[in-house]
């Protein structure tokens, strides 16, 4: 016996993800549901060989169903996922609107999978935001050994993190510089994408960081320790899929580079590739349509007494959103459902 599933925001690039990952990995459907916004309501997505119709969510009605993947904006989730799960329908939820909530649980199943059983004072889990659910794969078991004091991470996010018009807008400026007929204006985002980095993801905060950065420190002490201070610097990129990361860790013990590539080789959902040589690393193109975070550049860092210097690169549609919230589904039902 398996479960009934619904994905909501089906039509979206995440929500497409989602579908084709529980047919990928085999998740035991006996029935599913793919909803959408009225907007794009009777559009039709594929599950493997069957063609799906998307449905009303503000119409449907979640009782009798196990479990949900929400792949749509918070203020959407704010307003129906609380339906669903009162029906008894457990969401699990990729917006950050639960995120930060202490009464709903935070996972990346390689790293704090026990917490699964927080769900029930709520029947929400929630999804970490990309940037953090690959950084976090890599940190905890590094963490396990010698116990991390400080990060210092650098982003390069690509345009896939803010949806299809960030892609849009990234093909249409790049086809723009070739063959110059029209000028596309920013729009997704705040200055030109193509050919240029722009260091602002998410809107400023007072203190001059902006709420991108603000995620990454608060989803690391939530899901690996309170006590790890992070700082962080968001920089969106020209690069379709993928997203990559430039972290400095530094660490209350000594830890070789040789013993962290190690650990990393052995740790769940992480492939090393990293080699002293032209190419010997991995890079966001090369990281697509992948299940794991890639590990590259592991070196000391000389600079501080106990540092490590390493470079993250995962799909951020794939690990970073549908992936992970799919992992979550499996680790429900391994944990707690126990139909499939």
């Amino acid at each position: 016996m398996g479960y009934r599933v619904v994905v909501v925001g089906a039509t979206g690039n995440v929500g497409r993800e989602m579908l084709n990952i529980l047919e990928e990995r085999q998740f035991p459907v006996d029935e599913i549901a793919v909803l959408a916004s009225r907007r794009s309501l009777g559009t039709e997505v594929s599950f493997g060989d069957k063609t799906l119709t998307t449905e009303d969510l503000e119409t449907f009605d979640f009782t009798g169903w196990d479990m949900s993947l929400w792949a749509v904006g918070s203020a959407a989730t704010k307003e129906h996922a609380p339906r669903a799960a009162a029906a008894g329908c457990v969401v699990i939820d990729n917006s950050s609107l639960y995120r930060y909530d202490p009464d709903v649980p935070l996972i990346v199943p390689e790293v704090n999978a026990d917490a699964i059983h927080g769900y029930s004072k709520k029947n929400i889990i929630a999804n970490p935001n990309c940037s953090t659910a690959q950084m976090v794969v890599a940190l905890k078991p590094l963490h396990d050994r010698a116990k991390i004091k400080r990060v210092v991470v650098s982003t390069y996010q690509s345009v896939s993190g803010a949806g299809k018009d960030g892609m849009d807008e990234l093909w249409d400026q790049t086809k723009a510089v070739y063959n110059p007929t029209a000028e596309v204006e920013a729009k997704k985002f705040t200055k030109e994408i193509a050919f240029n980095v722009i260091p602002h993801i998410d809107v400023f905060m007072e203190d001059g960081s902006t709420k991108e950065e603000w995620k990454m420190v608060a989803e690391t002490k939530k899901i690996v320790d309170t006590a790890i201070k992070v700082t962080a610097t968001c920089v969106r990129v020209p690069v379709f899929v993928g997203h990559s990361e430039a972290v400095n860790i530094e660490f209350e013990d000594f830890l070789d580079e040789d013993e962290a590539r190690e650990i990393l080789r052995e740790a769940p959902g992480i492939m090393v590739i990293d080699k002293r040589e032209d190419g010997g690393y991995v890079t966001p193109k090369e990281c697509v349509g992948d299940y794991a975070t890639f590990i590259s550049r592991i070196r000391q860092d000389s600079t501080v007494e106990n540092g490590i210097n390493l470079w993250c690169v995962s799909d951020n549609l794939r690990k970073g959103a549908a992936l992970n919230a799919v992992q979550i589904a499996e680790t429900l039902g391994r944990e707690v459902l126990k139909k499939g």
